[in-house]
């Protein structure tokens, strides 16, 4: 995993950096919540969240919507791509869906930083069920913005 360094913030690690930004940004993200997401780990440049498949989230096949399934990913992504503090947003993604998941699973989204240079950044998400399979995989490019994630160290 590339290096991540606080610019702004020379008296917390890069991990503590990670915690608050994480912290920060789970208090105001309200779509995950509502989805029964939890946010599991935060470090540098990587994030892993799960969420739980609910009745109320399957489509007209009687599996998980794959709309779904991308926002945890996408989600996994975000915590991911602003781990450093800087506000970065997705300036592309993909994903590709290799399993159904099914009322009752518990899926499970890992994100890791696979390169930066400059503002961009790539990062992988695998997103599996309970059992280790492999549900998806999503390939996101971010984008650095103006701004931080915290006001302040």
């Amino acid at each position: 995993m590339p290096e991540h360094t606080p610019e702004h913030t020379p008296d917390l690690t890069a991990q503590e950096l990670a915690t608050r930004v994480g912290a920060a940004m789970w208090a105001r993200d309200h779509a995950p919540q509502m989805l029964g997401m939890r946010l599991i780990s935060i470090a540098p440049g990587a994030a892993c969240l799960d969420m739980p498949v609910r009745e109320d989230m399957t489509n007209g096949h009687a599996i998980c919507h794959g709309g779904l399934i991308f926002t945890l990913a996408d989600t996994a992504f975000a915590y991911a791509c602003n781990s450093g503090n800087h506000t970065t947003v997705a300036s592309a993604c993909h994903v590709d869906f290799l399993a159904p998941a099914q009322v009752g699973d518990i899926l499970r989204a890992e994100a890791i930083e696979r390169a930066t240079a400059g503002r961009s950044g790539v990062y992988d998400v695998t997103v599996t069920r309970q059992d280790g399979s492999i549900i998806a995989m999503f390939r996101g490019k971010s984008s650095r913005i103006k701004g931080d994630v915290l006001t302040g160290p």
